[in-house]
Parts: C-alpha cells; sequence; structure tokens
C-alpha cells in the first residue's frame, strides 16, 4: 500500500526528515525532533562541506550533532582579558534513524502537517526564543565547527590566504549571561571588536584566513527594534592583509523569554561581489520574532524606546 502524506526519513539524508505527499517525495525537509521544536527547514538547495571560519570565542563546550543520537550541549562561559561579555550559546537537538532506500515506502514519523510553500523558511533558537528567517541564498548550518550558527551562506570557497575552507556569510546567536551589564548599546559596542577578530583574524586552531586584519570603520550603528524589543546595533567594514575583506555587526537585545537575559546577534559579510548583500542583516534583523508570534517585528530605527 501506498502510504499517506506525511514527514518521514528522507532516504537520501537519514538526518533529515521529508515530505512525502502521498505518491512522491517533495523537495521539504527538516531536522527531526520528539518534541516538534528545533530547526525548520525548508526546501533543500544544497551545501557543501567546510569549516566555519569565525573561532566561537569563549567556548568552552561545543554541542555536536551525532547522527542516530541527541545531544545537547550548553557552555557557560566568564569574560575575557579584554572585559568583553561571554556568551551561553543554545542547545542543538537533532536525532536521526538508519537510511531507507529510495523505493522503500517511508516509515511514519511523530508528526505530519504539510507545509506551507507560502510560509517563509525559518531557523528556530530555541534557546532564546527567537525565530530567524532563512533568506534566499542562505542554508542551515552544515559542517560548522560552532554550535551557535543559525545559518550560513550556501557553498564554500577557498580561504585567500591559508587555503582552509570559508563561507561568504554567517549569523550566530548567542545569550550573553556572564556580565551584570544589561544595556544593548554597551553590550553590541564592547562586542564588535571581537567579533571583527573571530570572523577575519584567526580561526579556532590559531590560522589567518585572510592573513590577519589591518583596519576597520565604523559604518552603521544606532538603536533598533528586534521582536518587538528596544536593542542596539554596530557594523564594521573590515580590511583583511588578503581577499576583499567584510562587515561584521554585533546587535544586542533583551530576550522576550526567561530572564530576559540579552540576546546578542552577530553578522559576518564578507564584502566583493561574491559577498551576501548587506540588506540581509536588514531583512534577518526584521523577521526574527519571538517563538510562535508571526506578528511581532522591527527594523532598524524602528518604533523602539531608549536603549541605553
Amino acid at each position: 500500500m501506498t502510504p499517506p502524506p506525511g514527514w518521514y526519513r528522507d532516504p537520501s539524508g537519514p538526518h533529515l526528515e521529508r515530505w512525502w505527499d502521498g505518491t512522491a517525495w517533495t523537495e521539504h525537509r527538516r531536522a527531526p525532533g520528539p518534541t516538534g521544536y528545533g530547526l525548520a527547514v525548508p526546501p533543500s538547495t544544497g551545501s557543501g562541506p567546510g569549516g566555519g571560519r569565525g573561532k566561537a570565542l569563549g567556548l568552552t563546550a561545543a554541542a555536536a550533532v551525532v547522527v542516530a543520537a541527541i545531544v545537547t550541549g550548553v557552555s557557560v562561559l566568564g569574560e575575557d582579558d579584554g572585559g568583553s561579555p561571554r556568551t551561553q550559546t543554545p542547545p542543538v537537538t537533532a536525532t536521526a534513524t538508519g537510511p531507507s532506500p529510495a523505493n522503500d515506502p517511508p516509515s511514519p514519523s511523530p508528526t505530519a502537517s504539510e507545509p506551507s510553500p507560502d510560509d517563509p523558511a525559518v531557523v528556530e533558537d530555541q534557546l532564546n526564543g527567537i525565530t530567524f528567517p532563512l533568506p534566499d541564498g542562505w542554508v542551515l548550518p552544515k559542517y560548522v565547527a560552532q554550535d551557535d550558527v543559525m545559518m550560513t551562506t550556501d557553498g564554500t570557497y577557498d580561504c585567500p590566504a591559508d587555503g582552509s575552507v570559508c563561507r561568504h556569510g554567517l549569523v550566530v546567536s548567542r545569550t550573553v549571561t556572564a556580565t551584570d551589564e544589561t544595556s544593548p548599546k554597551v553590550l553590541a559596542r564592547q562586542d564588535i571588536e571581537d567579533a571583527a577578530d573571530d570572523a577575519y583574524d584567526k580561526d579556532l586552531i590559531g590560522n589567518k584566513p585572510f592573513g590577519g586584519l589591518e583596519s576597520h570603520q565604523e559604518v552603521a550603528s544606532g538603536p533598533v527594534a528586534v521582536a518587538g524589543r528596544a536593542g542596539y546595533y554596530v557594523r564594521w567594514r573590515v580590511k583583511t592583509a588578503e581577499g576583499p575583506g567584510g562587515y561584521v555587526q554585533s546587535m544586542v537585545f533583551p530576550s522576550t523569554v526567561g530572564t530576559e537575559s540579552p540576546i546578542l546577534v552577530r553578522y559576518v559579510f564578507d564584502a566583493g561581489e561574491d559577498g551576501p548583500p548587506l540588506t540581509d542583516m536588514d531583512t534577518i534583523t526584521k523577521g526574527i520574532r519571538p517563538v510562535g508570534d508571526a506578528d511581532t517585528g522591527g527594523g532598524v530605527g524602528s518604533g523602539i524606546g531608549p536603549t541605553d
């Protein structure tokens, strides 16, 4: 008998679930989760192997996603030598079952609800209770060392200096925990230098993918409304010894859940024609929502109160 429509184990990627429309496989995929939470996966566009280029500053324990297992990792970090706030990275939860031949009938998954093609693709940060939109050209992180990376640009390239693998863009989400400072403006300005160093100076193992960071210039900063909360952002244009350099942005806003600890979102965009458009930063920022709230948004300078 032909299985009914629903989410089933993806025969081409056993770590994902894929929508079966009752007669054939569709292009809708998602990461499975026993409670329905996790990363909401859009129609697959594919992504190549490679490693993240930015080191996860202060990361003392990474949560690794292991096929056929559930691994949840949360690392709480202190302050660095420069007094910058460190962060707590969100847990990563994933489940998977063994592969199934493409022609075999799929085995049912715990949930079955067909995705609507009109709904935007989103990525969920469970720890901070927010979702991010996934613009065209961006994919869920794959083969990335840091577990706090929410999305990357599709594909990889050889870094211009040391021959390792780089990506043209990534977005990171962290919880600021080990500081009593709560001002989004102060926290964003404290973080931006670390964000630039992590992205374009040295990687996790001490290599310099771009030959080192040579200079920076602040190109934008100010209040920002994120998920209905008053935040602040700082954006730098950085120049590197090799390659076109890029843009980094540190954005901080209060969480809408729990203790309302500040959330730090970092953007890393390569400059040059191969880098993602800077408008994607604003698109992603405006699309950040509290989990379960499709109406609360924001954007640069949108209707907010004081941020100091």
